[in-house]
Parts: structure tokens; C-alpha cells; sequence
């Protein structure tokens, strides 16, 4: 499988679209997709918007929980890697992440009128 590096400051904004989920490597047992590590690997949803194009959402792999994040909150991914993949007739791109983090946001400064 060839991995492609990504480059994320041309992606424009990335926001959480759905927060964390472990992934689930089989569905009957419930079992979670581990890494070589032994490390959960998580999948965070995240929409992708460029130079005022339509919004796409992509689901990026990463090892470990990332902390802090939560829906509609602005990202910072750190070396994603897009995988092309091919199962009989089926095929398509996944990504990976070494690292999902949030963005923290300033509270607007609280202004008052007056004179």
C-alpha cells in the first residue's frame, strides 16, 4: 500500500465533524483495531473545506485518543498520510494522523458601548 503525505495547509479550515470513536475491528465481538503498540487506534471525522468549494468530510485514523475535542472545534493534524486501498471490486483513500489536536479558540473580548 502507498502512503502519500498530505499537505494540510492547503486543506483550508479543518473542523471536527464528529468527535473521537475508538475503531471497532470486528463488530461481533466488539473488539477495538489496535496498533502494533497495542495503542487504540481512534477515527475523527473532519470536513475539509478549500478556497470555497463544497465541504467534504474525511475520517482520519490516529493511535491514542486524542484529547480535548469535541464537535465543530477547529484542528491542527499533524503528518496525515493518505492510504489508496483496494478489497476485490472495492476501493477508496483512507488517511492517518500522528496527531489530532485541537485549536484553542479566544473568547471575543467582552466590549461595551459607552461613551
Amino acid at each position: 500500500m502507498q502512503s502519500i503525505p498530505v499537505d494540510t495547509a492547503r486543506l483550508g479550515v479543518l473542523r471536527c465533524a464528529i468527535a473521537p470513536e475508538a475503531k471497532i475491528s470486528n463488530f461481533e465481538t466488539q473488539e477495538v483495531k489496535k496498533d502494533r503498540d497495542g495503542n487504540t487506534i481512534y477515527s475523527v471525522a473532519v470536513t475539509v473545506r478549500q478556497d470555497g468549494r463544497r465541504i467534504s468530510v474525511i475520517e482520519i485514523a490516529v493511535a491514542g485518543e486524542p484529547k480535548g475535542i469535541e464537535e465543530g472545534q477547529i484542528l491542527k493534524v499533524t503528518g496525515l498520510t493518505a492510504f489508496a486501498w483496494a478489497m476485490g471490486d472495492r476501493h477508496g483513500i483512507s488517511f492517518r494522523a500522528d496527531a489530532i489536536t485541537p485549536i484553542p479558540t479566544t473568547p471575543a473580548s467582552n466590549k461595551t458601548g459607552g461613551a
